[in-house]
């Protein structure tokens, strides 16, 4: 399953204030019950921008609201292109994936995963030292990043996180909701 980008997150979902940004509350609830979903069963999950935090948010993390004010080394700019860099977090799963410890990421986003949520742990940081990317500590499929992997298609490194989740997926026998 992939869970994609768009609007904020509802701020309520992670016991914050309201937030100034555009949300979608039925998007809202219609991805935490796909994401949900996919827990139960064991579905091999990736969460790309949005569908990251979401994840984080679904088990029991928070985010940082508006990262636009805490950047001191990289800019706010936001673009499809990679102009970002991220590093891996030592031992992280991801740095086997990608095949790199260091890769050129881009940047769609201005809200961060800042409190981990149940089972996560991060895989990469940026330069300003914000969670860039999260996988599951144990065993279960689950992945998020914070940049738009479908825009860099044409690096190597972006295709094999797609070529991953894939595999998973045909390895993958999911647990029945039925059982």
């Amino acid at each position: 399953m992939i869970i994609g980008g768009g609007d904020d997150i509802d701020p309520g979902l992670y016991g914050h204030d309201n937030g100034k940004a555009p949300i979608d509350p039925d998007r809202d609830r219609f991805e935490i019950e796909m994401i949900e979903h996919a827990l139960q069963t064991q579905l091999p999950m990736l969460g790309i921008c949005r569908g990251a935090q979401l994840i984080n948010v679904v088990l029991g993390g928070s985010l940082h609201g508006d990262i636009r004010g805490m950047r001191l080394q990289t800019s706010n700019f936001r673009t499809p292109l990679p102009r970002k860099t991220a590093l891996a977090a030592q031992r992280a799963r991801l740095a086997r994936i990608l095949g790199s410890e260091r890769w050129r990421i881009n940047s769609l986003h201005h809200q961060a995963i800042d409190r981990l949520g149940d089972g996560l742990i991060v895989a990469a940081r940026d330069l300003d030292r914000f969670v860039q990317a999260v996988e599951c500590e144990r065993g279960r499929e689950i992945i998020g990043v914070q940049w738009h992997p479908e825009y860099l298609a044409y690096l190597p490194t972006q295709r094999r996180l797609f070529r991953h989740l894939i595999d998973c997926a045909k390895q993958s026998k999911p647990e029945s909701l039925d059982e």
